[in-house]
């Protein structure tokens, strides 16, 4: 098992709500498929005098900023001081950290966002995971879906896990920042304070501390 992709290696536990999603998990994408039962059941605990309850599984801390033209499908919460922008579209099972900002028209579907994560500008984030602090530049977007419709698979140097996923987009760790227009395919996993150059298209393993500007040429940052 390699610890440089396991949960330990990637996320400060303590800078999301749903921490207890990853108790038996060793790798991160192992809770992708439990995010829509742990929205309601973490909903189902919320204070009503920090939470308002929207419909049947929606909870929007009472301290978020969400702008009137936003779209959101349940379950989902909204953490505290998070700033939803005009248009965007939350499809649903959708953990929103507190502090984070979701731009203007990004979309969001089966994720869970740390505290503090900016997806600002036109950014799609589908079946994925991004840590603490981290960031994705104007229009960059992760793939979660491989276009043979095949599983996915986690690509690190020779190292190859099956996940059994037909839907897994990026996992990306504390700090991680993402340059603009850049695509993370179904499977990327990018470690801690690791930056990706504009205009990448990613693919498997991007090691901690490190910086990506192209396939082939991954540097370690100074």
């Amino acid at each position: 098992m390699s610890e440089y992709l396991m949960i330990k290696s990637l996320f400060d536990l303590t800078e999301t709500i749903a921490s207890r999603i990853f108790v038996g998990c060793n790798y991160p994408w192992e809770a992708l498929g439990k995010i829509k039962n742990e929205i309601l059941s973490i909903g189902a605990t919320l204070s009503l005098d920090e939470y308002n309850k929207i419909g049947e599984d929606i909870w929007i801390a009472k301290s978020a900023k969400v702008a009137p033209t936003v779209s959101i499908t349940g379950p989902a919460i909204i953490g505290k001081e998070a700033e939803i922008r005009h248009c965007a579209f939350i499809r649903g099972s959708a953990i929103i950290g507190e502090g984070t900002v979701v731009g203007n028209s990004t979309e969001l579907k089966n994720v869970i966002l740390f505290n503090k994560v900016q997806v600002p500008h036109y950014n799609y984030v589908g079946d994925s995971i991004l840590g603490y602090k981290a960031h994705m530049g104007a229009g960059s977007i992760t793939s979660n879906v491989k276009s043979d419709k095949s599983l996915v698979t986690v690509n690190a140097g020779e190292l190859k896990i099956e996940t059994g996923l037909k839907k897994f987009g990026a996992i990306l760790g504390d700090y991680v920042e993402v340059g603009c227009n850049s695509v993370l395919n179904p499977g990327t996993v990018i470690g801690r304070n690791a930056n990706i150059y504009p205009l990448s298209m990613v693919r498997g393993y991007v090691p901690e501390g490190s910086i990506y500007k192209k396939v082939g040429e991954v540097v370690v940052k100074l």
